[in-house]
């Protein structure tokens, strides 16, 4: 996780940045957060993640079907691929007519509806062939109440003072596991070796992962590693700990929710500046927030991007990919895909792309690989914001090294703004990365920005 330095306004602002290395005469020096022990595979940090959603990707809903899409995956610029649950679903209290992804009847099994667990094979030989990794979700903390364990180690099971086996919140249709129980713990970890030994994953995406203790991840995180094959770990939580030992990434929720409200007009720029400069504080410079402005969970309960930023869609997107972290990509939304997919039954994603999002979100794909200013964790660059004559509605800030400098500007309102540089550290040549225009920043530049308005700059 990258530190985050600012040049400062004013003396009220200055308080806040007590944690920033010293770069100008306004920081201060704040001891630095533990560095996490999870080391990540080399091909982790300029990574993009791509959510695959089999049971509404095609007519068929298979992983066959899904297979005949790798190519164009591989050429959108995708590197790891993340799999919903594909095991069979439970049909005790299923919700509609297919049932939760997430209602796990057979942590071995594969869902009959999805093909063959050599389909699925098929997909991980194909996908690595082309130099992709694969990681399926692993729902660790419940099952669904017809699941095997269910059947055969009922003891394993949180149960209520009347004996019931519990449901978690309003998830009437699984059954929360007690991780009081050694043979429990034994029983997910030699499955989660299974997966990575038998058929070649490269990983898990962990659902409700602070749901499980963390000694747990921890613990077979370790396990995982003696297999000596790089891995990586997702981690559905915004729980520091859960990266120290066990998980690679975790959520960016609070960002998302931040670009939503930008997007909304509830909140200005000012507060993705307050957002990155509390991260610093909270998380470690080597861990990696997962960025996204769409998921499974926001497209069928929330809504699509398109609803909840409406014009600025293709704006969060960008800064997604242009702030500390890595990217997802879910399935449909390097299409424009507009519709909420039903959860619990079958849907179509519409692949027609009538708005240029393909080759958009492969130019941002091939600017992530390009620049290892962007990498994720410690390897990337420092974000340093540039100030302006509109810093509630303007966001620019550089990130360089030795070698490379980006340089990005992002109109935060829906209102055209006039945008002059009140710091200097910007200055010199550039060119736009989407346009192929030289640009020169010096004391006299000033932008004009239309509504949602955004810049990527290299420097020459």
């Amino acid at each position: 996780m990258k530190k985050f330095r600012i040049q400062l306004l004013s003396v009220l602002m200055a308080t806040l940045f007590i944690f920033m290395v010293a770069v100008t005469s306004c920081t201060e020096q704040k001891p630095k957060p533990e560095p996490f022990k999870v080391e990540h595979a080399q091909w982790v940090p300029n990574s993009i993640i791509y959510e695959v959603n089999v049971r509404q990707y095609t007519p068929e809903g298979t992983f066959k079907a899904f297979e005949k899409h790798l190519p164009r995956l591989k050429d959108l610029g995708v590197d790891i691929l993340w799999f919903m649950p594909i095991h069979p679903i439970g049909e005790i209290n299923r919700k509609g007519t297919l049932g939760s992804y997430y209602s796990v009847k057979d942590y071995y099994g594969i869902n009959p509806n999805y093909g063959t667990l050599d389909d699925f094979k098929s997909v991980v030989s194909e996908a690595h062939k082309l130099g992709m990794k694969v990681i399926i979700d692993i729902v660790a903390n419940h099952t669904s109440h017809d699941a095997v364990l269910l059947q055969e180690h009922p003891d394993w099971y949180v149960h209520d003072s009347t004996g019931k086996v519990v449901s978690p919140f309003d998830w009437t249709d699984v059954a929360k596991l007690d991780y009081s129980k050694p043979e429990l713990r034994k029983y997910m970890v030699d499955m989660l070796k299974y997966w990575i030994k038998d058929v070649d994953l490269d990983g898990f995406r962990c659902d409700v992962a602070a749901e499980v203790p963390t000694d747990f991840w921890n613990d077979a995180r370790t396990e995982l590693n003696k297999l000596g094959k790089p891995i990586f770990m997702l981690a559905e939580a915004e729980t520091p700990e859960l990266q120290k030992f066990a998980f690679d990434a975790d959520y960016a929720w609070e960002f998302h929710h931040i670009m939503n409200s930008i997007a909304q007009g509830k909140a200005n720029a000012n507060a993705l500046e307050q957002y990155l400069l509390k991260k610093a504080t909270v998380y470690p410079k080597n861990t990696i927030k997962m960025n996204f402005i769409t998921n499974h969970d926001e497209n069928s309960w929330n809504g699509s991007e398109f609803e909840r930023m409406g014009d600025a869609v293709k704006t969060m997107a960008a800064l997604s990919y242009v702030v500390d972290g890595m990217p997802l990509i879910y399935s449909g939304q390097e299409a424009g895909f507009t519709k909420r997919l039903a959860f619990f039954e079958k849907d179509q994603i519409d692949w027609t792309d009538s708005n240029g999002y393909f080759p958009f979100y492969k130019k941002l794909n091939e600017l992530k690989k390009s620049m290892s200013v962007l990498d994720a964790g410690e390897k990337g660059a420092d974000i340093f914001r540039i100030t302006t004559n509109a810093d509630s509605c303007v966001f620019a800030f550089t990130r360089s090294n030795d070698s490379q400098s980006l340089f990005a500007v992002f109109n935060l309102t829906k209102d055209t703004q006039r945008v002059t540089f009140t710091s200097n550290q910007h200055y010199g040549n550039y060119s736009d990365f989407f346009t192929n225009t030289d640009i020169t920043f010096n004391k006299a530049t000033e932008l004009v920005l239309s509504p949602w308005e955004f810049h990527l700059y290299i420097k020459k």
